[in-house]
């Protein structure tokens, strides 16, 4: 491609809501272009690029059994009632009407289309397993997109979806799943880690995400160095401290002017932390028995050295939703905001962390302004409706699996996988008959990966303070050439002949062909960040033949026009190692 015809410019300006590198670069360099919030277009520079990390994906799932196709990104909303997602997801899915008047949603995932079609071709047990797969585009109205491609609302996603009669049919479909992801990523240049993540909305037995590790990333990756154990904060346990063995003492309400947080508790009684009681109240959207959704008030309690993980109290309440309450929702069950504690409440849900329940004589509010309970005791003070844990793993936890204190680094999704089961088969009585006669319901997996956000993750690790610097296998063309000046003729005659040479070898050629100095021609080629630039000048060919240099390196080399394509395909052979499995 000629740089002289081509579609799309690079910019000098930073966008004033650009914040990532990644943003930035890929917006500067002319990869894509927005055109409202959380939507882009990607360019054909960018196209390019997905185009490959797409090819990559084929690739990988078609070697282990998949078969791609394709599923409409319109949905009539019957599928999604048929599951009960119709009414459990909220505005993030975008619900409308077609002329007739039917309601309509504009997919998010494809779980209920898969079932939908799989009920029309699977009947017995001699058509699984299978693994189907396509790569379609996502809408998701999420209401905080940043980054760019980071987190947006459209996006393609690659989405597979393996067809089972039994479990062990399907852990061997996910291992298969987890160790392509792997090669996926090393293929596109992007290292990644898996992680034990929450099942959400998708619901199922089991899950990971592939994280790619970034201080920028938007979730917290909770590690052990020490044995391996990774999970998403989200779901991370940790092996909690024993509490130490009292007896119970009698319960004392005392003054506590002022005291409102922890650490300020913790100073007047002269207490540490993990002897008092960390209460949040929530309003939790909860199933009730004939059908329609009820907002309970729920009272959560940790030890004051620990946090809430909403995550994990959104599951133990089995909730659709989880908000914040409101200081009337408090005070109308007699509690007080910043002194309230279970004791003497009513129409609150009460959960209890595991490990405070294990503690006695805490401290705790006393629902009245500047007061708190001493030597509260959990079973005798008052009757929790659940004890589970809710707590959230941090730094110097100890690990679950060998106790070495724990770590948290920053990440970005970029890949997930989930076993299903029978989630949505059962709901949708998607099911096959097996050799004995008798029906079951069909066990699935599913497995995603976001192909914009990919793409955005690659540029965030692979670049410097002048551009992008594209692994091969991912970079839109393979070498940029450049040419200056442009009144040499016989300049413009060797690039042409390079150019020639290039892409009759079969080589993807960006030929920069336009009028303008050397200055601006050089911060284009290290902006885009084509791995490999010949560059030709008079200067070069004076000295007997073109610059060729790598995006990667500091310097270049001389080498003779007839020695170019020989050194060419050396140089990207050095580079596809890098990316090989």
């Amino acid at each position: 491609m000629r740089m002289s015809q081509a579609f799309g410019g690079t910019r000098r300006e930073v966008p004033s809501d650009a914040h990532l590198d990644s943003h930035k670069l890929l917006i500067r360099a002319g990869f894509i272009r927005p055109l409202s919030t959380g939507i882009y277009s990607l360019l054909p520079l960018g196209w390019r690029s997905h185009a490959k990390i797409e090819g990559i994906i084929r690739e990988e799932i078609d070697a282990i059994g998949g078969q791609e196709l394709r599923m409409p990104v319109v949905h009539p909303a019957r599928v999604w009632r048929e599951t009960g997602r119709w009414d459990e997801i909220g505005p993030e899915m975008t619900r409308l009407k077609d002329r007739n008047d039917r309601d309509m949603v504009l997919a998010m995932t494809h779980e209920e289309t898969v079932v939908d079609l799989v009920k029309g071709e699977v009947n017995s047990y001699r058509q699984l397993p299978r693994l189907i797969y396509h790569i379609q585009t996502k809408w998701r109205d999420d209401p905080r997109p940043r980054g760019g491609l980071i987190r947006v609302r459209e996006f393609t996603m690659k989405d597979s979806y393996s067809l089972d009669t039994d479990w062990e049919s399907l852990a061997e479909q996910y291992d298969r799943h987890y160790e392509a992801y792997f090669r996926i990523f090393q293929r596109c240049g992007l290292p990644v880690m898996a992680v034990e993540s929450d099942v959400g909305m998708m619901g199922g037995k089991k899950a990971h995400e592939f994280m790619y590790l970034t201080p920028v990333g938007e979730d917290t990756i909770v590690l052990c160095e020490s044995c391996g154990y990774a999970a998403n904060r989200q779901l991370a346990a940790f092996q909690k401290p024993t509490a130490d063995g009292e007896d119970p003492g009698e319960i004392e309400k005392v003054e506590t002017p002022g005291a409102k947080t922890i650490d300020g508790l913790c100073e007047q009684l002269d207490i540490p932390a993990s002897k008092t009681a960390k209460v949040l109240f929530m309003t939790a959207t909860l199933p009730s028995d004939d059908g329609q959704d009820v907002d309970k008030l729920v009272l959560a309690m940790v030890r004051g050295d620990m946090e809430v993980n909403e995550t994990k109290l959104t599951n133990a309440l089995r909730a659709k939703d989880l908000r914040p309450a409101t200081e009337a929702e408090i005070r109308k069950t007699g509690a007080e905001p910043g002194f309230g504690s279970p004791i003497g409440l009513s129409g609150v849900q009460v959960v209890v962390d595991d490990a405070l329940a294990e503690t006695p004589n805490v401290v705790t509010g006393a629902n009245e302004a500047e007061y708190h309970l001493t030597n509260v005791n959990i079973g005798r003070d008052f009757e929790p409706d659940l004890v589970t844990d809710i707590a959230a793993a941090q730094t110097g936890d100890a690990c679950p699996k060998c106790q070495t204190p724990l770590a948290a680094s920053r990440g970005i999704e970029v890949g997930n996988i989930f076993q299903l089961g029978t989630r949505y088969s059962e709901a949708t009585d998607c099911n096959f008959v097996d050799e004995s006669g008798h029906s079951h319901p069909i066990i699935m997996g599913s497995y995603g990966i976001g192909l914009e956000r990919a793409l955005a993750s690659i540029a965030e690790e692979h670049h410097d303070d002048d551009g992008l610097i594209w692994p091969i296998s991912v970079a839109p063309y393979d070498v940029h050439l450049v040419t200056l000046p442009k009144d040499s003729e016989e300049v413009v005659a060797t690039g042409d002949r390079v150019y020639e040479a290039l892409q009759s070898a079969g080589l993807d050629v960006l030929y920069d062909d336009r009028e303008e100095s050397p200055g601006v021609k050089f911060t284009d080629a290290d902006l885009i960040g084509i791995p490999l630039r010949i560059t030709i000048g008079q200067r070069a060919l004076d000295k007997g033949g073109v610059e060729l240099k790598r995006r990667d390196a500091d310097e270049a080399d001389i080498v003779a026009e007839g020695d170019v394509l020989a050194r060419v395909q050396g140089e990207l052979d050095r580079l596809w190692t890098d990316v090989t499995v």
